[in-house]
């Protein structure tokens, strides 16, 4: 009798054991296939677009320098923000930094003219000397696909984010990826923005 009750729980506990062993590696298969795959993020170089004067723009000629990209607007509050776009564009343009700007119509249909009538007003009143691209549109159906990146977290691989207002700035590093983005009422020369300029 002593033996019969002693074989009997060596077989619960062998079950057991077995029961253990089959929950475990169970277990470790549904944590492996919850594992995230590391997220493709993409870069700006792979955009080709036209500046004010209908000629070629290509971001890849861009590579090794910090870009800020910024939707601009010649009647709008915060339209002044050009004299400091050109100020912070004159004091690092040559230390591998430069401003991209695309003008939208989007708020408040702030932005009516046309290419010509933009290249005119940006010259004549703010002495505008950063590239400046053809008008785009930069939020809803139409959007264009360089803003369709810097808003989409599975593109850009930071966050998704939609453009408030005019003079919203993104901002991306030396390699091409976006790393920030800034709120219109930001000014570009604060010190945010050129502590990043500056590497601190």
């Amino acid at each position: 009798m002593r033996k019969l009750i002693v074989l009997v729980l060596a077989v619960m506990f062998m079950n057991c054991k077995h029961t253990a062993e089959q929950q475990e590696v169970v277990t470790a298969s549904v944590e492996e296939n919850q594992v995230e795959t590391p997220m493709e993020k993409e870069q700006i170089y792979q955009f080709k677009v036209e500046d004010l004067y209908g000629k070629p723009f290509d971001f890849a000629f861009l590579k090794g320098k910090k870009i800020m990209i910024v939707n601009t607007a010649s009647e709008c509050g915060l339209t002044p923000q050009y004299a400091q776009l050109q100020e912070l564009y004159n004091e690092f343009r040559d230390k591998n930094f430069i401003i991209v700007g695309f003008p939208a119509n989007n708020f408040g249909g702030q932005e009516p003219g046309s290419n010509n009538q933009i290249a005119t007003f940006c010259k004549e009143n703010y002495g505008v000397t950063f590239p400046m691209m053809g008008k785009i549109s930069v939020k809803g159906d139409d959007m264009h696909e360089v803003y369709q990146f810097l808003t989409q977290k599975s593109r850009n691989g930071l966050e998704d984010s939609e453009v408030q207002w005019n003079f919203q700035k993104y901002l991306l590093d030396e390699q091409g990826y976006l790393v920030k983005v800034v709120s219109p009422q930001t000014l570009p020369v604060d010190e945010s923005i050129i502590n990043w300029i500056q590497g601190q």
